[in-house]
């Protein structure tokens, strides 16, 4: 098979992967976040982790900008979410519950699991732009289950999930 973006997204859309909302706040109070499912773990010591973005995305300069952002893991029930952070700027932020956290990012009430990261480094990904945060922060909340992404659509994993 020839190597085609569309036909590397299909295999890559065998894998499946968790969804995730990255938000920041800029210097000047603005606030930004977007979905992601590439995120991956990297290291223990130091607490590393990495997700990537597109070179073309709107608010990738003001993420990086921020030097600090809060990675939320979303569960079963918040595809909306998903949905509302991959669009445009326009009304991410309207009518939605959020706290300050504790690197000043904002902070999506409930979530799976939280991690506040500062900005640790980044790296050239092609047409992304690989991102890797250094944890200093996390929270983690039992009982849910994650918003899953296969295939090009949302999947939940069901009660077999749950210990």
């Amino acid at each position: 098979m020839t190597v085609t973006p569309d036909s590397l997204r299909d295999v890559c859309g065998l894998f499946p992967t968790g969804i995730a909302v990255v938000t920041a706040r800029t210097a000047g109070g603005d606030l930004y976040g977007v979905t992601i499912n590439s995120f991956s773990s990297v290291s223990l010591d130091p607490p590393l982790v990495l997700f990537s973005l597109s070179r073309g995305l709107h608010t990738l300069d003001a993420l990086l900008s921020a030097n600090a952002f809060a990675i939320h893991f979303l569960r079963e029930d918040q595809h909306h979410l998903s949905a509302r952070f991959s669009q445009a700027p326009t009304k991410k932020w309207e009518d939605l519950h959020y706290r300050d956290g504790v690197t000043g990012s904002p902070v999506l009430e409930p979530a799976l699991a939280l991690m506040e990261c500062s900005l640790y480094a980044q790296y050239d990904g092609g047409d992304h732009l690989i991102i890797v945060g250094r944890v200093e922060h996390i929270e983690k909340h039992s009982g849910e289950n994650p918003l899953v992404f296969f295939r090009g659509r949302y999947h939940t994993i069901g009660s077999e999930a749950k210990l």
